[in-house]
């Protein structure tokens, strides 16, 4: 099993890598692969609302001048999945908004690419913005049927110049449960899974309240 750490920092090893790589350690002692994608420091520009990839249904984005429709298919071939980011005017950073758009857009016109996988959302702030944050990245994993693991508290940690999170007992500590329910989660789906098959996706209710 290998899970895939979204990284939106554009520090490669900044905060955000530290507190996703608290979360790797306990991944890899419980024999899982971890892995983190690094596009916080690529430039990636936001979706077009061309509506292409539902058209199309060929799990790709229209817009070819970044990665995207790469990293999708990384994130379509790993069995979980965490979406890190900082935290920039109390809210997800720029990049890595963009790059959830076009990805969770894509996976959803395709039949649900990233459904009932194990996913996770990770932040890292210096004061505040962390809960909202913290939900805005949950949105996309609650709206893609993923299946949440959590910690003993909210998966933020706090710190400002980069390895400053490790000061931070407390988040340490989240960062690790966290590693270690999503090890049990993955571990508890990959032995049932044939035992007790996920119930079969729906096709999408859209109510629109203009007419």
């Amino acid at each position: 099993m290998k899970v895939i750490a979204v990284n939106g920092s554009p520090r490669k090893e900044g905060n955000t890598y530290h507190a996703l790589m608290g979360v790797g350690r306990q991944l890899q002692e419980n024999g899982i692969a971890f892995e983190i994608l690094h596009i916080g420091n690529q430039a990636v520009r936001g979706c077009l609302a061309c509506g292409t990839c539902a058209k199309n249904r060929d799990e790709k984005c229209t817009i070819t001048t970044d990665p995207l429709n790469e990293w999708i298919q990384q994130l379509k071939a790993a069995d979980g999945i965490i979406l890190a980011s900082p935290v920039y005017y109390a809210g997800i950073a720029g990049t890595m908004k963009c790059f959830l758009d076009r990805a969770f857009y894509v996976a959803g016109a395709n039949g649900g690419l990233f459904r009932q996988k194990v996913a996770a959302a990770v932040v890292a702030v210096r004061r505040t913005g962390g809960s909202s944050t913290f939900d805005s990245l949950n949105h996309y994993l609650t709206y893609a049927e993923m299946i949440l693991a959590t910690s003993n508290y909210w998966n933020i940690t706090h710190g400002r110049a980069p390895g400053e999170v490790l000061q931070d007992g407390e988040g340490v500590q989240i960062m690790d449960v966290l590693g270690r329910n999503m090890a049990w989660l993955l571990k508890m789906r990959e032995q049932t899974k044939v035992l007790l098959p996920g119930p079969e996706p729906v096709k999408k209710v859209f109510t629109s309240f203009i007419r």
